[in-house]
């Protein structure tokens, strides 16, 4: 990925929510600039010090601590970790969104998935947008983006996503699923041939790559999820956003199923 602006990000939501960028960046204003994550030695990592990998990583071959510094946002630790998924990790809607500079992280989840929430979002394209929320799935992994985003900031992503149904989104923090930093730009998750379903329970049974980065408690991360009717549900099971473009999702399967609630498919705090 190279610097540009992000209101050329060549895919526009109705290419989105697939493919999204590889590599962690930096939304600043207009600008997307990818970002050299600062390596870490160590199996585990708190947040306070993967806010401050973060801070010595660069952009533009600038640290991130002195960007922040130049636009004049110098309280770098009150930043919450967000979990991006779907249209919040696509460059072009962020920066509709004009949240101000924002870093976002690329990061490996592992015993939860995308998934497509049961919603229809008109407002950018026609027929919509299925915007992505967060579901279980036993050794299932794949990659997706954090965030580090002030309070407002997240706030202005859950009013997006929510549309003016209040109580559509909730910010949760999970209770269950695994999260770590993810050097590896081509990592792949599973292939569909790999779930498992018994008529009750989908669980992933593929060999995980090793890990190129250290973990830290997901129970610590903001995680917007759908609490209006939870995600899609195809003959009780999940379609991986990961396996399934929205295209194909909306097609193919969409209004051909019925809904999980969210309490169901995910166990948070």
């Amino acid at each position: 990925m190279e610097k540009m602006k992000a209101s050329t990000w060549q895919y526009a939501p109705p290419n989105s929510p697939q493919p999204l960028p590889r590599t962690s960046f930096l939304l600043s204003g207009p600008d997307l600039i990818p970002v050299e994550m600062a390596n870490f030695e160590g199996e585990a990592i708190s947040i306070d010090e993967l806010k401050q990998l973060c801070l010595e990583s660069t952009a533009d071959d600038e640290p991130i601590a002195k960007i922040f510094l130049n636009n004049g946002n110098t309280k770098f630790s009150s930043r919450k970790p967000v979990l991006l998924l779907g249209e919040l990790a696509n460059p072009f809607q962020l920066s509709r969104l004009n949240l101000g500079i924002i870093p976002v992280l690329t990061v490996r989840i592992r015993n939860v998935c995308k998934t497509y929430a049961d919603s229809l979002d008109s407002r950018m394209i026609t027929p919509g947008i299925h915007h992505i929320t967060l579901a279980r799935t036993q050794g299932w992994w794949e990659g997706t983006h954090l965030a580090f985003a002030t309070i407002e900031q997240i706030k202005k992503m859950i009013d997006w996503l929510s549309n003016g149904r209040q109580g559509a989104w909730r910010p949760v923090k999970p209770a269950e699923g695994e999260i770590m930093l993810e050097y590896d730009s081509l990592l792949n998750p599973p292939s569909k041939e790999s779930i498992v379903w018994d008529g009750k329970t989908e669980l992933c049974n593929a060999v995980e790559p090793p890990s190129t980065g250290p973990s830290f408690n997901i129970s610590e991360v903001i995680v917007p999820v759908h609490t209006r009717y939870g995600c899609y549900d195809s003959r009780g099971k999940l379609i991986r956003h990961a396996h399934i473009v929205q295209r194909d999702f909306h097609s193919n399967y969409f209004r051909r199923g019925s809904s999980m609630k969210w309490q169901d498919i995910l166990d948070v705090i």
